[in-house]
C-alpha cells in the first residue's frame, strides 16, 4: 500500500479527526504542563499570546485528518507559519520551538490512543505524524525568516551606521586637514605681514647705524632695538618657515661644507643675545675639517635656535656651552647650558610644535614654541636625529645633535658670499624702491643715500613704470604686492620697455618659499630678498650688481 505523502492526505480518519477537534483544551492542557516540564527555561507565554494559536492549529490538524479525499489545502501549515513567528518574537531559540513540537506530537498520540482506547494504526499514526511534521516544518521555515529578517534588519542598520560614522569621520578628517591647511597658509600670510612692519623699522636702525652718533648714550638704545628686531625677525622666519614644513614645502640645498663655517656663522648670529644677558659661552671644536653634506642656512638656523633658546632661558651670568666631536662615522654637536632646565612631564613634548613649560610671570620671554620643532625637522631633512635631555627644573637642559659625517675631501673653505663684504668704496648707483609702504620706501631710500647711491622712491607699479622710464635705473628694488598692478606686472612691463631691458631687477617682499621664487624668476627679476633687508645683503647686492645671479 502507497505510503506517498498525497496518498496519505487523501485518507479519511474521521475518528482521530474528531477527538483532536473535540477535546482540543484537554490535550493543550496536558501539552501545556508537559512542555513546562521539559523545558522550564523557555519564553512561555502560552496562555496570554502562544496558546491561542494552538487551539487552531489543533482544529484544523483535526479537520485535515478528518476531510474527505479532496486536496490537502495546507491550512494547519498556515496555522503553524504565525505560531513560529510567534515563538521567535518572544524569545525562543530553534531547538526549544522543534522540542515543543516534539513534545506536542507525543501528547498527541498518547492522547489519542487513551481515548480511543487502543493502539494507532500504522496509517493513523503516519497520518498524524505527517500532518505534525508539515506544522513543525511550517513553524520552523517561519520562526528562521524573522530571525533571518532581523538579523538582515541589523546588518543593513549596523551598515548603514557604519557608513554614516565613517562619513563623519571621513568628514572631520577634511575638516581637520582644512583647518591645518587654513592654519599653515594663515601663518604663512601672518608672517608675511608681520615683515612689512619690521623693514622700516630696521632701515632705520641702519640710518641711526651709518650715522654714527657721537653721544654713546645713544648706542646702547640703538643696540638694544637693533637687538630686539632680530629677535623679531628670527621668530617671524621660524614662523613662516614651520607653516611650510607643514605645507611640505621645505626643500634643503646641500653642499660640502666645513663644519666651523656653520658654527662661526651661528655664534655671530646668537652672540648679541647672549652677550645681553652677560653668558660665557664656551666652544670646543675638534681638531681638522670635520666635513659636512649640509644646507649651510638651514643648519646655522637649527644651531642659532638651540643657543638663543640657551640664553633666553638661562638667567643672567650664565654659562653656555656648545661642543662637537666625531664618533664613529657621526658628528655629534651638543648645546648646554645652566639654566632652568626642562620638566620631566615635558621633555617627551618639548620638540612638539607650540610645547612649553608654563611660565610663570618672571618667564615671560618664552616665545613661541615653534623654534625646537624647526630644528627637529631640519635635522630629520639632514639625516640626523636630535634628543634633548635634563635633569629638572634648575638644572639645565642639553640638545645633541647627531648628524652623518660626509666622505669628502677636506679642501680650504671658500669665503661665503654673505660675509660681511669690503668696506671699499662702493660705485655710485641709480636706485628706484618700489614700495606700497611708504616708511619702508623712504626709510630704504635713505638707507640708500647714506651708502653713495642717487635714489627715486614710488608707491603703487604705475608711478613705478613712469619714473623707471625717466629715472632709467641701474637696479629697481620692486615689493611684489602693490595695489593694483603687482610688482611682478611691474616686472614683466620693464621688461619690455627698450631702455629698462636690462636694469637689475630685485624682488622685495615678505614671502621666501620655492613657488613665489619661481613666479619671479618667471616675471624677470634677478634676485629676490626677503623683508626686512640685511644691510651685509643690500651692500653685496650692490657692489656686485654687474654679477648678480638670477634667483
Amino acid at each position: 500500500m502507497s505510503v506517498d505523502p498525497q496518498v496519505i492526505h487523501a485518507e479519511v480518519h474521521v475518528e482521530i479527526g474528531g477527538i483532536l477537534q473535540r477535546h482540543v483544551n484537554v490535550i493543550l492542557e496536558r501539552w501545556s504542563k508537559r512542555a513546562a516540564q521539559e523545558q522550564p527555561h523557555a519564553q512561555r507565554v502560552h496562555h496570554d499570546v502562544l496558546l491561542n494559536r494552538l487551539v487552531d492549529l489543533l482544529v484544523t490538524l483535526g479537520q485535515s485528518l478528518a476531510e474527505s479525499q479532496a486536496p490537502h489545502n495546507g491550512r494547519h501549515r498556515k496555522i503553524a507559519s504565525i505560531h513560529g513567528e510567534q515563538r521567535w518574537e518572544n524569545g525562543w531559540s530553534l531547538s526549544e520551538l522543534i522540542r515543543d513540537f516534539q513534545i506536542l506530537r507525543l501528547v498527541v498520540l498518547e492522547y489519542l490512543e487513551e481515548s480511543l482506547n487502543r493502539s494507532l494504526t500504522h496509517r493513523e499514526a503516519m497520518a498524524v505524524g505527517l500532518v505534525l511534521d508539515e506544522a513543525i516544518a511550517a513553524s520552523a521555515v517561519m520562526y528562521m525568516k524573522g530571525r533571518d529578517d532581523h538579523i538582515r534588519e541589523l546588518e543593513e542598520k549596523r551598515a548603514e551606521e557604519d557608513r554614516q560614522m565613517h562619513q563623519r569621520l571621513r568628514e572631520q578628517a577634511e575638516a581637520l586637514r582644512d583647518a591645518d591647511r587654513r592654519k599653515n597658509e594663515y601663518l604663512a600670510m601672518l608672517a608675511h605681514e608681520l615683515r612689512n612692519p619690521l623693514a622700516p623699522v630696521r632701515n632705520a636702525i641702519q640710518v641711526l647705524k651709518l650715522k654714527a652718533p657721537a653721544d654713546p648714550e645713544l648706542q646702547w638704545p640703538r643696540e638694544v632695538i637693533e637687538r630686539q628686531v632680530q629677535q623679531m625677525s628670527s621668530m617671524i622666519d621660524d614662523l613662516f618657515d614651520v607653516s611650510r614644513i607643514s605645507l611640505g614645502k621645505v626643500k634643503l640645498t646641500k653642499q660640502p661644507t666645513d663644519l666651523t663655517a656653520i658654527v662661526s656663522r651661528a655664534v655671530e648670529i646668537a652672540r648679541p643675545f647672549i652677550d645681553a644677558k652677560k653668558h660665557q659661552l664656551t666652544v670646543t671644536l675638534p681638531p681638522g675639517n670635520v666635513r659636512l653634506d649640509a644646507d649651510v642656512s638651514r643648519m646655522t638656523q637649527v644651531l642659532v635656535n638651540l643657543l638663543t633658546n640657551a640664553a633666553k632661558f638661562t638667567d643672567e651670568g650664565g654659562r653656555i656651552w656648545l661642543s662637537a666631536e666625531c664618533i664613529h662615522d657621526e658628528l655629534v654637536l651638543k648645546v648646554r647650558d645652566s639654566g632652568i632646565g626642562i620638566s620631566a612631564e615635558v621633555l617627551p613634548r618639548i620638540f612638539d610644535a607650540f610645547t612649553q613649560e608654563e611660565r610663570s610671570m618672571d618667564r615671560a620671554q618664552g616665545g613661541l614654541g615653534i623654534g625646537l620643532t624647526l630644528a627637529r625637522t631640519l635635522v630629520d631633512l639632514h639625516g640626523g636625529r636630535i634628543q634633548a635631555s635634563s635633569a629638572g627644573r634648575g638644572q639645565g637642559s642639553e640638545f645633541a645633535i647627531y648628524l652623518p659625517i660626509a666622505n669628502i675631501p677636506s679642501n680650504p673653505t671658500p669665503k661665503d658670499s654673505t660675509d660681511t663684504p669690503s668696506n671699499g668704496q662702493v660705485s655710485r648707483r641709480r636706485v628706484l624702491v618700489v614700495d606700497d609702504l611708504r616708511d619702508a620706501a623712504e626709510t630704504l631710500a635713505m638707507l640708500l643715500r647714506l651708502l653713495g647711491h642717487d635714489v627715486r622712491t614710488a608707491n603703487d607699479g604705475k608711478s613705478a613704470i613712469e619714473i623707471a622710464s625717466v629715472f632709467t635705473p641701474q637696479l629697481v628694488l620692486l615689493d611684489i604686492g602693490l595695489p593694483g598692478m603687482d610688482g611682478l606686472e611691474v616686472a614683466q612691463c620693464m621688461r619690455r620697455e627698450p631702455g629698462l631691458r636690462d636694469i637689475i631687477l630685485v624682488a622685495l617682499t615678505g614671502y621666501g618659499d620655492e613657488e613665489v621664487r619661481r613666479r619671479t624668476q618667471a616675471a624677470g627679476f634677478n634676485a629676490h630678498l626677503i623683508k626686512p633687508v640685511d644691510l651685509q645683503e643690500l651692500h653685496t647686492l650692490l657692489t656686485r650688481s654687474d654679477q648678480v645671479k638670477t634667483v
